[in-house]
């Protein structure tokens, strides 16, 4: 039994005093609800570290360390806030007992192993996945499990899940299996292969369009938009105007309804400007001394300042020192922390707001444009990551349909699932294009034409364009990465934007597309309880990768 105390151990000497305080964001009821997990005393708790499943190290921006334990019946636990440093030394105690292996995606999560794999070992011998000996294998495995399996798996089954999943999680499987001899992917619905089986037809040419360059004669006499669909198709086509963008986006953002009157839109206006000033009040009413006794807005603070000293200084509108437009970055970023009290501010949003700033040339209606675009990419931002590993993996899938060979090819050389994509995807090519390139692109994907994951195809356009850098080059990952990160400003923006609308098409005309496939593009539409059997049986022997490897 392991137990974390609000004072100091004798047999434990971190090197530094190890006053762990436990601080009370989750109510005690919750965690009795759940055991194995017991509270000793007011402070303190008891949790078996078989029933571990992971922690995470993390740490406020100005602020010390804290460590959340996570149980394998997927419940938090308190976090234990770590005054004078001592987490280090923690986790090298625990991995006398347990293996801690760091997720290769988030650096400050640790997945708890017991130190006995023989049961996995023996796994990896019965399904002769690998050539390499099973020992090695699952020290790979644990280590890097994304980068390990897209290198050496064929086929993807659902055995895995009962081995890697924790056996509370609703996901574990369940049914009985037979392990005495190698299950085939013909008499064993667990095994899903991750090849498409398809054949793609050729890739067709596409054009683009001419700007969005009227707007009033698709407005009705109160001002209504008349055909929102048509506004989002040429856009989406062709992008807009410079001179009409600071109306146009704001119907693409949500600031205004597209069935608003031009009446209903002041008064929106004035309703919004109120509610705007209301929380920045909130942040701005904050005296020093507060703040002091705030380590939470002080992190945000300090990161604001930072990121704002650095965004598009090259841009005039944020150019030179004491530049007014540095102070409005400044003022949205905090004000969207008193709206967002779980987000709060996160590197890189900075890079997401100064187009929209530069665009509105308004404190509020950047505001309230960032909070729509926000609605569409905050989980790339939320610290479980869980919404970029996903979407890594949906570009896997996406590359394995439309070149397999390039794919395998980047995972051969340990790209760990495509994770030099990582800053596309993130902030949406921010960094990849020039600033007047990015207001045409972003206008484009705020269509939500023709699907969500719009961005995908364009990394998938992307990287089939370096095409023949790669194959038949001896690039290993840092060479990948490092050539990657130099298409910086160098990359065509239509060029990319035809691409990923040519591979959209390509794949919608395939007649027996992978439904996990249609499900990225949006092409899916899930069968009604009549044909539930059916699709049932159907699933099974389509793509499972993205559902496992998340897990």
């Amino acid at each position: 039994m392991f137990f974390i105390y609000g004072v100091e151990d004798t047999n434990f000497d971190p090197g530094y005093e190890p006053d762990w305080a436990v601080i009370s964001t989750v109510k005690r009821d919750r965690v009795r609800e759940h055991p194995p997990v017991k509270e000793t005393s007011q402070w303190s708790f008891s949790l078996p570290l078989s029933e571990l499943y992971s922690l995470r190290r993390s740490r406020f921006s100005l602020g010390r360390n804290f460590l959340v334990f996570t149980s394998r019946g997927g419940h938090p636990l308190p976090p234990l806030h770590f005054h004078r440093g001592g987490t280090r030394e923690l986790l090298r105690a625990l991995q006398h007992y347990i293996i801690l292996a760091p997720s290769p995606v988030d650096g400050r999560l640790f997945l708890a192993y017991p130190h006995d794999s023989g049961a996995l070992s023996q796994s990896f011998d019965e399904l002769h996945l690998f050539d390499d000996g099973s020992s090695d294998l699952v020290s790979r495995f644990i280590q890097d499990p994304y980068a390990t399996t897209f290198g050496g798996f064929s086929k993807v089954t659902n055995f895995f899940r009962g081995a890697l999943r924790p056996p509370d999680s609703p996901f574990h499987s369940r049914g009985p299996q037979d392990h005495h001899g190698p299950p085939s992917a013909d008499d064993e619905p667990g095994f899903e292969l991750i090849t498409c089986g398809v054949e793609l037809g050729p890739k067709p040419d596409v054009t683009r369009g001419q700007p969005l360059d009227k707007w009033e004669e698709f407005l009705d006499p109160e001002g209504r938009v008349k055909d929102p669909q048509q506004i989002k198709e040429l856009v989406f086509r062709g992008g807009i105007t410079p001179s009409l963008r600071k109306d146009v986006w704001k119907f693409l953002l949500g600031f205004y309804p597209w069935n608003s009157t031009v009446k209903e839109r002041e008064d929106i206006l004035r309703m919004k400007t109120d509610e705007y000033f209301r929380m920045k009040v909130q942040w701005k009413s904050v005296s020093e001394e507060q703040e002091m006794r705030n380590s939470l807005l002080r992190g945000y603070r300090s990161l604001i300042e930072r990121d704002v000293s650095r965004t598009d200084r090259h841009n005039t509108f944020f150019s030179g020192n004491d530049n007014p437009g540095l102070a409005l970055l400044n003022d949205v970023l905090m004000t969207y922390c008193m709206f967002n009290f779980d987000l709060g501010y996160v590197q890189g949003m900075s890079d997401l707001l100064a187009p929209l700033l530069f665009v509105t040339q308004n404190e509020v209606e950047s505001f309230w444009c960032l909070t729509g675009f926000m609605e569409m990419v905050h989980q790339n931002f939320e610290e479980s990551q869980e919404a970029m590993k996903q979407q890594l993996l949906q570009l896997s899938l996406l590359m394995k349909a439309l070149d397999p060979e390039l794919l395998d090819y980047l995972d051969s050389q340990d790209s760990g699932s495509l994770c030099f994509c990582f800053r596309w995807l993130l902030i949406w090519f921010k960094r990849e294009f020039s600033f007047e390139d990015i207001l045409s692109l972003w206008e484009v994907l705020w269509t939500r034409l023709p699907c969500e994951n719009f961005h995908l195809l364009m990394a998938a356009s992307i990287l089939e364009s370096q095409r023949g850098e790669f194959i038949g080059s001896d690039h290993d990952f840092n060479t990948i990465l490092k050539h990657i990160n130099e298409l910086t400003m160098k990359l065509d923006l239509q060029t990319v934007l035809r691409g990923a609308e040519a591979n959209y098409l390509q794949l919608a005309c395939c007649k027996e597309l992978p439904v996990k496939v249609q499900e990225v593009i949006g092409l899916y539409v899930p069968p009604s309880p009549d044909d539930e059997t059916t699709a049932t049986e159907t699933s099974q022997l389509l793509p499972s990768l993205t559902d496992w490897a998340l897990e």
